[in-house]
């Protein structure tokens, strides 16, 4: 957001709790492994499309600094990441007080007035709060406060030889810490009331991933381990300092059962420290009280000119897209300084006019679809935007929020086109042995499991129409079978467009004919929000 602020001329100050920028990272993840890809070689000189797999680099002008002058391994260190954004402060000069917690902010009038830990006061017209998920989320389990916490348990393997130890959680944590406990502990038990969710079959990122899984082969291949699906009813410490914890499980007839432990470790998660903001200020919270519930431009719905960045922009779409990550939410802050840019400044959203023409609109959407970055990282969050003017051309807009896009434009009414990359919803349990359509077979585009391009129409924030783009298994949408389809659909509906035109209700269209319309596949689907 600085980077972005400081291009722009902007007046603004970081404020920064820590020594170092990213100082989050000097603790966390505890095992030093992060879970976000480098993939330094992807056969591509090109950055924007090697931006889809470098989930590290944060965005600039030139691409300067890049992760991979910093690393090569595929789950690199959170050192590497540290010395990384390090680089970046200084290369780009970017104003930032180190050593500067903050203790309270409040507002007065329509400025906030944020008081540093040393007393030192600052007003500003507009907040951007970037603060992450700070704080340990504690479940309410009775007994829970006996428990270490993943943010302070040691991670020495020697100090649990031979001990039985449960993990309260399913996640990245929990799996990354029993990983860490296998070679040296007796028993190991993970336990939380969810099944766990494998990030390979939700194409959710933040959902267990692969790296962290060990543990499952020793559970399934009977070696002591175990992966609880049960709520935990309450932890109490025995005469002897053992630990005694009531289970109730989900999928064993609801039979309840008492096991015993060395140590209990809570590796639950993280939530949004909200304390800091006064009664004149406190944003409100969603997702059990863990997030700030946002608008479509990431402000606060009851505290104006209160923004939120980085992973606290997750909240608009929890557990849907990687907003909760740099590769997701990279894109979101550059998306925030253009809004603040149009709303505060008069500066015109970026969009380009193009004929209204089947060939330009279809090579534009795959051009964007073959290349870009945002729309492949945040899949069925972001997309590009026609708007059909009057006047023969449409304005091309990329990598908009799609609540952003049903706000700002459908809801006003107007004509448009909106293209997204999203999955299918047809990969069953396992997407290992799930059936891919033949590339040839276009009129079951819409059933493409894999990722791939969907375009839909809207007018007076209702969808028209709809066209899938068949997946391809290297992602690159140029043959036949992706082109011509996809023209001939913009050629259908810009007929029907035509046509619609000759109402009086409706203002002329000039519509530059192209080749003979080919039917779009059925379906239905709503844009989310």
């Amino acid at each position: 957001m600085g980077y972005f602020f400081d291009r722009r001329g902007r007046d603004y100050l970081i404020l920064e709790g820590g020594q170092r920028p990213g100082s989050f990272f000097e603790t966390y993840p505890r095992h030093r492994k992060l879970i976000s890809i480098n993939k330094v070689y992807t056969g591509s000189a090109d950055p924007e499309f090697n931006l889809r797999h470098d989930w590290n680099s944060l965005l600039s002008d030139g691409h300067n600094p890049l992760f991979k002058e910093f690393s090569h391994e595929f789950f690199p260190q959170a050192e590497s990441l540290l010395a990384y954004l390090e680089a970046f402060v200084e290369r780009h000069g970017i104003r930032v007080r180190y050593d500067a917690p903050v203790s309270r902010v409040s507002r007065e009038g329509d400025r906030f007035v944020v008081e540093s830990a040393d007393g030192d006061l600052i007003s500003c017209s507009y907040l951007v709060v970037a603060t992450g998920v700070s704080k340990p989320y504690i479940p309410e389990i009775p007994g829970i406060e006996l428990a270490e916490g993943y943010e302070d348990v040691s991670v020495n393997p020697a100090d649990f030889v031979n001990q039985r130890v449960l993990i309260i959680g399913k996640g990245n944590s929990a799996f990354e810490t029993a990983d860490n406990l296998v070679g040296t502990a007796a028993l190991i038990h993970l336990v939380s009331p969810k099944s766990i969710d494998m990030a390979w079959k939700t194409h959710y990122v933040g959902d267990l991933r692969a790296v962290n899984n060990n543990i499952l082969d020793t559970y399934q291949l009977k070696s002591q381990n175990a992966v609880i699906d049960a709520d935990t009813r309450s932890i109490k410490r025995r005469a002897d300092g053992l630990f005694a914890v009531t289970f109730a499980y989900r999928h064993a007839e609801d039979e309840v059962e008492e096991l015993v432990y060395d140590r209990v470790i809570r590796c639950t998660g993280f939530c949004f420290d909200a304390s800091i903001f006064d009664a004149s200020c406190r944003p409100e919270l969603t997702i059990s009280d863990r997030f700030p519930r946002l608008t479509c431009e990431w402000e606060s719905v009851n505290q104006p000119n209160l923004y939120f960045a980085g992973t606290l922009m997750q909240s608009r779409s929890y557990r849907k897209s990687t907003s909760g990550f740099i590769h997701g939410f990279r894109y979101n802050v550059r998306l925030l300084d253009r809004i603040l840019g149009e709303k505060n400044h008069q500066e015109p959203w970026p969009a380009d006019a193009i004929p209204l023409e089947p060939a330009t609109l279809s090579n534009r959407v795959l051009d964007r679809v073959n290349s870009g970055s945002d729309l492949w990282q945040q899949q069925a969050f972001l997309g590009d935007l026609l708007v059909v003017g009057p006047d023969g051309a449409a304005e091309h807009r990329s990598g908009l929020p799609l609540g952003y896009i049903r706000e700002k434009y459908l809801d006003q009414g107007r004509h448009c086109f909106v293209t997204t990359l999203e999955f299918g919803s047809g990969g069953g349990d396992d997407p290992f042995k799930s059936a891919r359509i033949r590339r040839d077979n276009v009129a079951r585009a819409a059933d493409s499991n894999f990722l791939h391009p969907a375009i839909r129409e809207y007018r007076d924030g209702v969808m028209l129409s709809e066209h899938h783009v068949i997946e391809d298994l290297e992602a690159r949408w140029e043959e036949e079978e992706h082109v011509m389809p996809l023209r001939g659909y913009f050629e259908q509906r810009l007929q029907a467009a035509r046509a619609a035109a000759s109402d009086a209700r409706i203002p002329a269209l000039r519509i530059v004919q192209g080749e003979a319309p080919v039917p779009a596949p059925a379906g239905a689907s709503a844009l989310a929000s």
